[in-house]
């Protein structure tokens, strides 16, 4: 069974049609998407409509939670200068695109026969932990404790990573949309974005499972020009990430 591992979108199209155009290549029997949808980026609409094309499980992250109580944005860690993006990110969507965003849950579970995998955007208890390489060991034992799946599975840093934790590993597949360069740090400059969109595959046959971590590239023009077009709030800082003028 092959399983294509989504994240942190955040309203990048081209990035995602760059992923699902790789997938195609390939036989993948499901998606699941883990996180932070349609905020931040110019194509909020667009980009959700795709996912849910795909008829995938999908989990809540803090972006996507913010979207729907936009009076929480601050506890979901969301930084204030974001707010008008959000807030912009919002008015483009219907009802039942809200509605769709409200299907989304905390955490999903998956029994694969030589391995249970969990998924989840942040942590299993929270869609705002934010678990690294380097994350101390006391703290993941809090936000881990309870969980017995062989594999875990998060979103949410940007970062792709694969840790082990005891008999346990933890993965992350790195963002589709915005791709770190560094760990973003609250209350720091914004991140510096790499031009390429990240995903995984999570392949399991007879005992034996492996993960593929990707980076396919995409067009960072066409995401300037929507940027342009479409109304977006702080365009010249947003193409600054990707090197726009």
């Amino acid at each position: 069974m092959k399983i294509a591992l989504l994240s942190d979108i955040h309203g990048n199209l081209p990035a995602l049609e760059a992923v699902l155009a790789d997938l195609q290549t390939e036989s993948v029997d499901c998606t699941i998407f883990l996180g932070d949808l349609a905020t931040i980026g110019p194509s909020p609409r667009e980009t959700l409509d795709l996912v849910r094309s795909l008829n995938c499980p999908c989990i809540l992250g803090n972006h996507d939670a913010a979207m729907l109580e936009p009076e929480q944005a601050a506890a979901l860690q969301i930084s204030p200068s974001l707010i008008p993006v959000l807030e912009w990110g919002i008015e483009q969507l219907s009802a039942s695109d809200l509605d769709f965003l409200r299907s989304f849950r905390a955490t999903y579970s998956l029994d694969m026969g030589p391995i249970r995998v969990l998924f989840f955007h942040g942590s299993p208890r929270s869609n705002t932990d934010m678990i690294l390489a380097t994350t101390e060991d006391k703290v993941l034992d809090a936000w881990l404790a309870g969980s017995c799946e062989t594999v875990l599975i998060g979103g949410h840093t940007h970062i792709p990573m694969v840790r082990q934790r005891g008999r346990q590993v933890l993965l992350n597949p790195g963002s589709v949309g915005n791709a770190f360069l560094y760990p973003y740090q609250s209350g720091s400059n914004a991140p510096t974005l790499l031009p390429w969109a990240e995903y995984a595959v999570l392949h399991v046959e007879r005992q034996r499972w492996t993960i593929d971590l990707r980076r396919t590239p995409f067009n960072t023009y066409a995401v300037h020009e929507l940027v342009r077009r479409n109304g977006f709030p702080y365009a010249d800082w947003w193409l600054k990430q990707y090197g726009g003028k």
